[in-house]
């Protein structure tokens, strides 16, 4: 398994696994259920370490595709941008994760502060999780991108650079 192999496989985690834990969160948050908002914090932790993996993956899965036709460099670099803003997310999360999971064990009074905090940073996270992913989708799925085979009378956002 190569780079990007391991890139495709990782790297849908930390997107589904934010949304996934951002609304069990709210539920454990709303029903002031720990068990289920520490489930929700397991899911956030797991996410940071698969985002972990998957930008150690990225630079490889780069240097396979960046010369195939229609990819360029461009738009690998505007997916790698989003991505670095995603995990720096998750890694925060992550944190704040095994806080909240620390403070619903010893039934601190801060847990719902804490459960506030990583619910906010997680609709965040959610943002940058649907941008990471359409722009990991363009990289390969030229039909989803805003400009595409479908409607060639708009330019590309790599015409430019293939006429270097």
């Amino acid at each position: 398994m190569n780079d990007a192999h391991l890139h495709m496989v990782v790297n849908h985690f930390p997107i589904i696994g934010i949304i996934l834990g951002l609304g069990i969160l709210i539920i454990g948050f709303l029903l002031k259920n720990s068990t289920v908002a520490n489930t929700a914090y397991g899911i956030f932790i797991v996410a940071a370490i698969f985002a972990a993996v998957s930008m150690g993956t990225g630079d490889g899965a780069e240097d396979m595709v960046k010369d195939f036709p229609n990819i360029g460099k461009n738009i690998i670099h505007e997916h790698e941008e989003i991505a670095e803003k995603l995990a720096l997310v998750l890694y925060f999360l992550g944190v704040i994760s095994l806080v909240g999971i620390y403070v619903n064990i010893k039934n601190y009074s801060k847990a719902t502060l804490i459960s506030i905090i990583a619910i906010a940073v997680a609709i965040v996270g959610v943002f940058f999780a649907q941008q990471t992913g359409t722009t990991g989708g363009e990289i390969r799925h030229t039909e989803i991108r805003p400009t595409s085979a479908i409607n060639p009378a708009i330019k590309s956002p790599n015409e430019d650079e293939d006429k270097d």
